[in-house]
This record gives structure tokens, sequence and C-alpha cells, in this order.
């Protein structure tokens, strides 16, 4: 059919749990089992949603399973043969019985068809390729019927599926009738044009087709050509009818594939006798019923597949929707939530919400991609519409309340603390291994999901229809398949079975009826394996991992647990199952610490950097640890609960320990080791004699307030705190400095009182102790609450390098580069490094008479303007353990800019240094100079972002520094006078010749506007456009010249410099009225432009556009809605038209056809119903008829779209041809001419020129461009069996 034109959409449901999330512990994650539908989805391969589709209908048609199963192994061979030499197995029909088998039977969420698509001869990449399931219908069939040749079941698929149709042909002379047989598979109707499937039926087998007029048929009896009807009949009816829809056509004008989305009805019952060759018969003999149907949702170049099937045999747990089974009164109820809902729910409501959602489960527990959709159907409004924008994701929600809900099984369920999911999920396998052999639990009977005291409800009519849907599974309403009539998600393909096909009571609700023994017990097997499976998942996925903490190894020290001893052998490891309680951990560690006296408590901890954390004891020992929310790598903390080494410890997350880094001043060598803790002098050297700060890391309670913290240190009261001062102006400069001047806030005396935590003081922050005997120093010194802190370093220095003198040709070495490091300071003149390193370099005598500059690199390699030497290192922005590069040339003062400038886009960059008060006019002057340059047909332009010649600048007088020209940038000296501010140039053009309302300005010719200009043509050559249809004059158009005009002139403006172009000059109007302006777009006449008083810049014209000026007989004011059509009556009995008409239509009330008809019929004379009218379309050389068309209505929107010529699909515009046909005198309805018709040739040929040129340059390797995915043709391979 369609080749892979459906490519599989993305799955619409997620999951905040990542794959490797999913991957437990021991090995991967096995499959859920079934859900409460009791039924089985199939996995999609990547895009076999179209096989998934059909081979759950074939499934769910009970005649065909069983007949399926009906054949044996002694007549397909067994699938451990298949390698043997000689043996004879038959895979396809092997694979697909246990297939069927394991979708019946085995207890799994969804099964895989990698063995079958295998046994199809498949490959990865043909699985992952869409196809059409029409075809694959066909195709799988075939080679069922090849593969089961020779076998009792070869003729199974011809009697269920296959019919005969009759076609016949009756001479209307003779009543001679030549009748003609053949076999169908399914019944291909049309969807085009029709509204039901009823109606095509009646199209294709009760409406005849005359042979008549120029279509005659030959008459066998009667030897000539005569009149004929022609019509089909049903001959053979099979038990089941399968009805394909053509939904996907192709439009042949645009050459382009679509899908018809119109409202197409099929019923769930129908009577085919009136299709039939015979009609004798009881009705049941020709009434059908519909039990699947195959959606389609996307378009003709992508999509996916699902099916809606009715369950014959009862096999699935069909459970009505809410709204349905909920009672009038529960209705009510709900309808007063929902009102309640209206307002905005509290955090308590929406917790309850949750509880009670969660709480209802069987399981206990939810997926958390699915708790949204249950959260919608419980309380009415979805979680991103109600509680998104206050909560953020449900998963953050979730998170947020940990002491309400936990997440188990890696994350992928929700349950509650209170009342967390059943540890008998780890029931012993033995109970399932010594039961007797039945069915497995999940799929052999269909009440095992519901509740012991809870009674199936009784079944509504119209129920046991589910939507399988890939891996889902779930219950719809009859009236659901409604909804598939119409639109981009409707009904693809319909199966009906014949009412006289009656199930027995023991195949119902029986999903083991009529399989064989062996595949039952291969079910089995399977499900007990996965039960398997799922129990050592479960005791995987809930074993975590203590770190147990024993306080006899442990002491209080700066308000956090730390370790006596350094050993890791301090810390015990106990792998635990977690849904056993906290008394069940108490007991098996007191068996652990055999010399374990008095109580023992356990409490959850945290390693911290200040130490060890105490929070929350294990106070219930009848709740499990997966309540209690212990996960695995937590630290529990094995004390009495009451002391640790005789000091009373704090518990909870106020107290939680900080580690802070107290600064002290160190007043020389003698303190750098002091009470056994080593300080770090950061580097800093007394290389004046200085002194420098010391460093020590001191854990401190969170709930203790600054003065204890004093306090502890061992300082006076007088003593001041000071926390770091980050982000300030200072500190900014003191990194300047190598990192040696610091800022710090003085702390007030209120903050003795707060406590670290009201601080947000955090781990590693860094607190400065201060005597205010130090500020006497010149290390320290105070303004207000800022205390600055000065401090020698030994990180101070510059690395000048200087690159060697190369000659042309020669390339520069790295190891050839001299390097030298100079001492340096924040407050270093740039001079005197620049001295220093002439020094050292030892370049004093070659720079007599040579200047040079230090610049600074960027991380690209690239030299940055020179430094002004007249500033510091600090003021310059220069970092210091960082390098310069000594060059040539001048460095630039203070009051100076250095910049880059060339000379037109493509000279040589050079360099200039100039002040920054000098102007613009001053600047472009000395570059001129500087490159020995004259005349004033210059100005300077900047380069814009993207390093292309930008704006110029346009204040001459203006300084640089006005200008905001900052050192390093390019300027580009162009050629020319300064264009105006604000100015426009345009190029004119003209018609030639006296019939200018006659030309057909939409035809375009083998040359172009553009060829002229850029051939060379002169104002005053002419370019010539083809004839319009249907002859007339040629329009002949020159280039007149060009104008410059503001952007605020109007358009009356523009016509009136238009006027006095010397080329114009015979060009007579009265007034600006009589002159037409059209602006050309692509060298097309796109628009007239409207307004007299409209200044340009509102009508959007451009400097560089193209406008053409055209002379009118009367004057005219266009209205911005009145649109100039070419109006062009056709020739009564010949192709052809007379001289086109001008007519303006006003299109500002109503711009449908019927108003445009109104409007050409007024000018014309003629009544408005006898005007048949079509647009040309002249790059096509077709003509597109106009009527009255209705337009596709929107599911969601059902307000029909106003019919508007203006929008699609005619976007009806100025110059525009309209060609009218006089109904009452013309009978001839096509407007193509004999013009057209030669267009349309040359348009062919061209296309064959292209194609053949693009067939040339593939062979050839170039010009290949990316094509659509390939339609790779559905095949499935099958071995001979005759």
């Amino acid at each position: 059919m369609f080749g892979n034109l459906f490519e599989e959409e993305e799955t619409e449901g997620f999951s905040l749990a990542s794959s490797k999330e999913r991957t437990a512990k021991g090995g991967d994650e096995p499959p859920p089992p079934r859900g409460r539908s009791n039924l089985c989805g199939i996995k999609n391969q990547g895009g076999t949603c179209y096989l998934n589709s059909l081979l759950q209908t074939l499934l769910f048609t009970p005649e065909f399973r069983e007949e399926l199963f009906r054949l044996g192994p002694e007549e397909l061979g067994c699938l451990d043969d298949r390698d043997k030499a000689g043996a004879k197995v038959r895979v396809i029909p092997l694979e697909l019985q246990r297939l069927f088998a394991r979708l019946l039977l085995v207890d799994q969420q969804s099964a895989s068809t990698t063995d079958l698509t295998d046994s199809f001869g498949w490959n990865s990449t043909e699985r992952t390729n869409q196809h059409d399931v029409q075809e694959l219908n066909r195709i799988l069939f075939s080679a069922l019927e090849h593969s089961l040749v020779g076998t009792s079941g070869s003729t199974f698929i011809h009697r269920l599926y296959h019919g005969t149709i009759v076609n016949s042909i009756v001479c209307k002379e003779c009543g001679n009738v030549s009748q003609r047989q053949e076999d169908f598979l399914d019944l291909t109707v049309c969807v085009c044009g029709v509204s039901s499937l009823e109606e095509a039926l009646w199209n294709m087998f009760v409406e005849e087709e005359l042979f008549e007029g120029n279509n005659l048929y030959r008459c066998a009896q009667c030897d000539r050509l005569v009149t004929a009807a022609k019509s089909a009949k049903l001959k053979q009816l099979p038990p089941f009818m399968t009805m394909s829809l053509l939904r996907f056509s192709f439009d042949f004008t645009k050459l382009e594939r679509y899908k018809e989305t119109g409202r197409y009805s099929f019923p769930l019952t129908i009577n085919l006798r009136p299709f039939c060759e015979q009609t004798d018969g009881e009705d049941s003999d020709f009434t059908y019923e519909l039990f699947s149907v195959i959606i389609h949702k996307g378009g003709c170049y992508g999509g996916h597949y699902h099916v809606y099937i009715r369950d014959i045999d009862e096999l699935g747990q069909w459970e009505p929707p809410e709204e349905d089974s909920k009672p009038k009164t529960q209705k009510k109820i709900k309808e007063e939530v929902k009102e309640s809902c209206e307002q905005k729910l509290r955090e308590d409501d929406l917790l309850s919400v949750l509880t009670t959602i969660i709480a209802q489960e069987s399981l206990k527990s939810v997926l958390v991609d699915q708790l949204g959709q249950k959260l919608m159907d419980k309380i009415g409004s979805s979680w991103s519409k109600k509680f998104r924008k206050q909560y953020g994701p449900i998963g953050k929600f979730l998170q947020a309340h940990s002491d309400v809900f936990m997440l188990v099984a890696n994350g992928t369920r929700v349950a509650l603390k209170a009342n967390p999911p059943a540890a008998e999920t780890s029931a012993p396998v033995e109970q399932t291994t010594n039961s007797d052999a039945s069915p497995a639990p999940g799929p052999g009977s269909s009440d095992q999901r519901l509740d012991a005291n809870q009674k199936p409800s009784s079944k509504p009519e119209g129920s046991h229809w589910f939507d399988l849907n890939d891996s889902t599974v779930t219950s719809i309403r009859e009236s659901d398949i409604e909804k598939q009539f119409q639109g981009k998600e409707s009904a693809y393909m319909l199966f009906y079975r014949k009412t006289q096909l009656h199930r027995p009571n023991e195949a119902l609700n029986s999903p083991q009826y009529k399989v064989p023994s062996h595949l039952i017990q291969m079910a089995q097997d399977e499900s007990i394996k996965l039960q398997q499976m799922r129990q050592e998942f479960e005791a995987s996925n809930n074993t975590v991992e203590l770190c147990l903490h024993l306080a006899p190894s442990y002491r209080l020290e700066n308000g956090a647990l730390q370790p006596i001893s350094r050993e890791p052998s301090e810390i015990s490891a106990l792998s635990f199952d977690r849904r056993k309680t906290v008394g069940d951990l108490r007991v098996t560690i007191y068996q652990m610490q055999e010399l374990w006296e008095g109580d023992m408590a356990l409490t959850v901890a945290k390693s911290l950097p200040a130490g060890l954390h105490l929070y929350n004891t294990l106070t219930d020992d009848s709740v499990s640890l997966y309540s209690a929310g212990i996960a695995t790598n937590t630290d529990l903390f094995v004390w009495n609960g009451r002391e640790v080494c005789g000091a009373t410890v704090q518990m909870g997350a106020e107290w939680e320990p900080v580690l802070l880094t107290v600064v002290r001043p160190s007043l020389g060598e003698d303190d750098e080791v002091q009470n056994g803790v080593e300080c770090d002098q950061s580097r800093e050297d007394c290389e004046n004699g200085g002194s420098g700060l010391k460093r020590e890391a001191r854990g401190f309670a969170g709930g203790a307030t600054l003065g204890e913290v004093r306090e502890a240190l061992g300082e006076r009261k007088e003593s001041l705190l000071c926390q770091e001062h980050k982000g300030g102006k200072g500190r900014q400069q003191g990194a300047a400095e190598g990192g040696g001047a610091s800022r710090w806030k003085v702390f007030p005396p209120d903050d003795m009182q707060r406590t670290l935590k009201e601080l947000s003081l955090k781990d590693g922050d860094a607190l400065l102790v201060l005597e205010p005997e130090l500020f006497d120093s010149s290390v320290f010194t105070r303004n207000g609450d800022v205390v600055t802190v000065t401090t020698p370093s030994d990180c101070r220095w510059l690395q000048v390098e200087f690159p060697p003198q190369l000659q042309g040709g020669e390339e520069e070495k790295e190891e050839e580069r001299k390097r030298v490091k100079v001492p340096a300071t924040g407050s270093m003149l740039l001079c005197e490094v620049k001295q220093r390193a002439l020094e050292e370099l030892q370049l004093q005598e070659q720079a007599s008479g040579v200047q040079y500059c230090l610049r600074q690199v960027d991380c690209t390699g690239k030299l940055l303007p020179p430094v002004c030497e007249e500033l510091s290192v600090r003021d310059a922005g220069v970092r210091l353990m960082t390098t310069l590069t000594l060059c040539p040339g001048n460095s630039p003062r203070e009051s100076q800019l250095f910049l880059h400038f060339t000379v037109g886009s493509a000279g040589m960059e050079m360099d200039i240094i100039v002040e920054k008060t000098c102007t613009v006019k001053e600047c472009l002057r000395a570059m001129l100079d500087a490159v020995g340059l004259d005349g004033t047909c210059w100005h300077l332009r900047k380069l814009d972002w993207c390093e292309e010649v930008g704006e110029p600048l346009m204040d001459e007088d203006a300084s640089l520094s006005d200008l905001k020209i900052n050192n390093g940038e390019t300027l580009v000296v162009t050629e020319g006078l300064l264009p105006p501010k604000g100015f426009l140039k345009l190029s004119v053009w003209s018609f030639v010749g006296p019939s200018n309302a006659e030309t057909d300005f939409n035809h375009t010719g083998d040359g172009s506007v553009e060829e002229q200009t850029k051939g060379g043509a002169t104002a005053d050559e002419v370019h010539t456009r083809p004839p319009p249809v249907g002859g007339g004059n040629s329009a002949k158009l020159r280039n007149v010249g060009q104008v410059e005009i503001s952007d605020e002139a109007t358009l009356e403006e523009l016509k009136t410099q238009v006027l006095t172009l010397p080329t114009l000059q015979d060009l007579f109007a009265p007034t600006t009225g009589f002159l037409r302006v059209w602006q050309m777009e692509g060298w097309r006449l796109a628009r007239i432009l409207r307004g007299q008083r409209v200044t340009l810049r509102k009508l959007k014209l451009n400097s560089g556009a193209d406008v053409c000026v055209q002379r009118l007989l009367t004057e005219e004011d266009l209205g911005p809605k009145q649109v100039l059509l070419k109006a062009k009556m056709g020739v009564p009995g010949e192709r052809s038209f007379y001289p086109t008409e001008e007519l303006v239509w006003d299109a500002s009330h109503d711009s449908s056809p019927r108003s445009l008809r109104t409007c050409l019929a007024a000018h014309y004379g003629l009544s408005p119903d006898s005007l048949l009218l079509a647009k040309h379309q002249p790059e096509k050389h077709t003509w597109d008829e106009m009527s009255n068309w209705t337009q596709q209505v929107s599911k969601k929107r059902k307000k029909k779209k106003a019919e508007s010529l203006l929008g699609p699909p005619f976007h009806l515009k100025d110059g525009d041809v309209i060609g009218i046909k006089n109904l009452l005198i013309d009978n001839n309805r096509d407007f193509i001419t004999a013009e057209d018709e030669q267009g349309q040739q040359r348009l062919r040929e061209q296309a064959e020129q292209r194609r053949k040129g693009d067939k040339s340059a593939a062979s050839n390797g170039a010009g290949q461009t990316k094509p659509r995915k390939p339609e790779v043709p559905l095949s499935i391979s099958v071995g001979v069996f005759r």
C-alpha cells in the first residue's frame, strides 16, 4: 500500500524514574503482572504498532485462534528441530501459537513479538519501519497459507475470510450478460466524498456504471459498440468480513499525499442483503456485527495504530468507567466536589485526596506516572491545571511530604508511610510450585483481582470493549467508537463477524479453552518463572545497607561526634530487609554486640563536615524500616539514648554542627604551629617584615550563639568577630593584587545573642577574630563596620615575554620566546614593570629609538590593546600572576584610545592612537593621513556583532567617548559620502506603451528584471513580458532611475519626486492621484501602495526596494481592503477571453466568493447565479475554480470559519487575474486556454530536464539532497513446504 509512511509516535505517558533507577541490584526489573483488565498487551519494538493491532484482532477472533491451536506438532513440527537438516518446521504458525498462548495465559502486562518477527525474517531495521496495517493483513495471511500447505489447516483462512464478488455487464440492446467472478480477502471502500460505510457499499454494489457516448462497450453477441451497464454484487459472504477504509489519497494537483479526516460513520450491525446477488434466506445469513476497529492516529507521513476490540469470550475483567458506575447520588456529590474544587484547594485537602487515592488501591501503592490521572478522575481537574503552579511537579510534592508518602520500587511507585505495602509479597516460591497444575495465577480466573468480600458487578449492555494500545489495555464504552468516525485519530480498518457465529458456554471466561496442553504447560512454567523473578527482585530491592556507629567509639567534640580512632573498623555494615520492623533490627544488633549492656537506642545520624550528627530516634518497634523512611546507606548511631562518654548530645536539624574556618593574625614564624594545630599562611610571606593570617577549622553546634562561640575560642569580650565580605569592590581589587587584600564585616553586638543558624553561617565560612589593639598596625584598617586586611604575598609577580623578531617566511618557535618574571604589586606602575622587563631581557640597547608597549593576551592567543603605562597594575585591570607580551609600538595615555581600522571591508588592518575627545571627523582625517589618502568622499562605519561592516557613524561632530567607542574596537573607512539619516534609495520602474490598464501583471517570462540590470541595460532599455492569456498587448517595463527620499515622506511626496525624473518628463499626470505605485518583490509586482498621506515607513518600504509607477486615466485612492483585480470574461464557445478589464473589489465588509460574484455581476450587468469564477495561477498555467466551499470544522472548535477569498486557499491580492464564465450562454466550464496548455508543456519539459540533470549529478556524486526516508516494501519470508 504505502510502505513505511506511518512512523511511530512518541508515547504519551512518561515515568519519573529513569532507566537506571528501574534497574534493581540483582538485575533488570521483571515484567509487571497483568493489570486490572486481566488482558495482556504487546510490546512495541519501535515501529510495530500496526503489527500489534492486527495480532490482537486475530487473537480475539476465537474461530481463527482455535483453528490455529488445532494444528499439532505432528503437522507443524517442533521449533527445537528447526536447525536440523531436512526437518520441515513451520516456524511462523508455531511462533504465532506460542504468542497467542502467552497472551492468553502468562501473567505479564505485555508480551514480546521478537520471536515472531524473527520468524518473518525481519532484522532490527525492519522492526522500526512502520508499514500499513492493510498491507500487513494481506501479506500475513498469504504467509500463513504458504506455511500451512499440506496440513489440515491449509484452507482455514480461505474458509474464514475469503468471499466472492461477481461483476456483470448487461448489453442494453440485446440483453446479453457477461459475468466475471473474483475472490476477495477484504473490501476496500472509498472514504473521499462518502459519509458512511453503507453509502460506500451502495456505490459499489447497487449503483450501475453506464457505458455510453464516447465510452461504449463492445458486445460479443451484437459484435459492435453498444450502450451497456456494469454492476457488481457480493456472491459469497465469508464468516468474517474485513473492511479497509481508503483514508490515504494522493493529490495530483499538489503532488502530495493527504489523509481524509472527514466524518465517516459505520454501524455496529450491518445487513449486506441489498448488496448480494442472492437475496434469499434468513436475515441472519446476511447480518454482521462489529468486533474490532483498528484506528490510525496522525497524518499520512507519521502516526500510530491502536485497536478497539470486543471481548467476545469475556476473557478480560471489564470495568465500567467511573462516571457510568456511580449512582446518581454519587454523581451529584461529584458535582458538588467539582464546585468546591473551583476554589483553591488547601494543602491539607490535597494531601487527604492523594492519601485516599493510594489507600483505596488493592496493592496499597500507585505508579507515580499514573497518580496524576487518578487525581483527575477523583476531583475532575488535572495536576498541571490546578496545582503545578503552586507546588511544582507531582514528584516534587511527594518528596516535600516525605512524612506522609514514600517512594518504593526504585522511585516508580508511591505508598503511604502509615500503611506500607504488605511484606507478604515475598512469600515462598514453593507455595506456587507445589500447587496444582493450573494456569498462571493472574490470567487464570477473572475474579482473582477482586477483594474477598467484593462481588463482580453485572455488566451493562455494550460492555467488554477494550482499547489495546501496545502494552496498555483499558476498558471503553461501546459509544466511544463513534469518536473514531472523523479526525486525525479515526477508524482505518473494520472487522465484522456473522451474527450466526455463537460461542459455547464453556468458552466464556476460559482462556485455556481449546489451547493445547503443551502450550498450557509452557505458559505455566513461564508464569512460575516470572513469579520467582518478581519475588527475587522484591527481596533484592528491599535490602538496605546500613552503617552502624557504636557509641563507645565516639566522643563529643566541637558540637559534633568525632571518632576516637581513625580506624575504619569502627563502622559496622549491616544488610537488612527494610520490610522488617525496628524491633527486629534491634534484636539483630543485640545479637551482633554480645557485650552490650543496658538500653539500646537507634538514632538516624548523618556524617557532616564537622562530624557525625544525630537526628531522630527510632522509638516504635512495631514500625517497619520501610515506613520509618530508612533507605540504603543510612547511618544509625547505637547508644543508650542519653549521653556519649558522659556528655549530653543535642539532636535535631536546628543543632546541626557548622564547620567554620577561624582566622587569627599570625605575628611571627613561631605562631605557625600552635596548640598542635597547623596554620596555613596562605602563601603569605613577610617580605617587608609584616604579618600574615593563620587559619584553623573548628566545628560548632548550629544552635550555639555567636557569644558562645567567642567563649569557646577563649577570646575576650572586647574581641571582634568578623565575617568575610563577599562580592564587594575591595574584594575584586584584592583579587587583582594576587589575593593580598580582603574585606571583612564586623558582627554588631546584637548578633552575639543570635545562633549560627540564624546568622546563616555555613560550612567553610571564615570567621576573623581580632583584638582592638591590632588596628594600630598597617595590616588591619577599620572603616565603620568593615575591616580591610592587607598582607604581603609571595605570589605578587607578572611574567613578561618577548617574541623573537622574525624575518619574512620564518615560523616562530615556542622555545625562542624570552620570558622573565618581574616582582610586582597592585600599586606598581606598569611603566616600572616594562622598565624592569627591558633590564632583565637586556633590551636597553635594542630599545634605543624603538618604542615598546605591554599587551595582554586573551584565551585564544589574540593580542589585546596595549595597556596604559601611566596606570598602576590594579587600576589598569591587570591581574597578578598573568603574562604580558612586550611588543613594538607606543602605549596609549590614559586620555587616549587604541583603535584598529581598515580601508574598505577587505583592507589590511592597521592601528592608530587617538584622543578620546577627538571627533569622528578628526579620527577619520587621522586615519586617512596614516594611509596617505586624500579627499572628502569617505566616512566611518563600525563592525557589527558578526564582524561585518555595520551602520555608519552618522554624527561626525560627536566625540568618540560620546559614541561609546571603546579601546581595541575596529572601524572601517568606507568610500562615499555619508548617507542622509533616515533616507531611502529606491529603484523606479515604469510601463511602456498606452495600454497600461490591460497589462497582465502576474505573468513572468523567461527573462526577468534582474537579468536586465545584471546585463548592464541602460535606463532607456526595455524589458518585455510575455503577452497575457487570451491576447492583448505586451507589457513592457523599463528602469527610469533612482530616487533618494526620507522614510518620513508621504506616498504623495514620493509620487511628486518620481515625476521629476528626467526619463518621465513625457508622463503627464494632472495630480498624484492619477499615478499608481506598485511595490516589487522578487522582481514581480506584489502590491499597490495605498494612502496618499501615509509615510513610507508605515508602508514598510526599505532602502534598495523596487517600485513601479503606472499612469491612470482616472484618479484613484484605494482603501486598505479594496483589491484591484483583472477581470477576463470568457468568449462563449471558444478557449479564449475578451480583453482584460480592471475592477476594484471592496472586501472590507464581506470577502466571501458570493461578494466577489455580486461585484462582477454588477460590473457586467449579469445575474450572480449565472457566473462561474476562477483564479489564474500564472506560475502553473492553471485555473482554480471559486465556489462556496465548506471548510473543515475542527473537533475542538465547533464554530465554522468564515469563507474569505483573502485567506487560504486563494489569497486574492492586487493584480490577480479572475476568469469569468457566463453559464447562460457558455456551457464550457473549462478555463484552460491554448496558451495555458503550451505553458504546462514547457513546465513538464523543464521538470524532465531537471530530473535528468539530478540523475546525472547523482551519478557524479554531486548535488545530492537528503531524501525522505525510503519506503521499504513489507515482506515475510516463508519456507517451501510443498
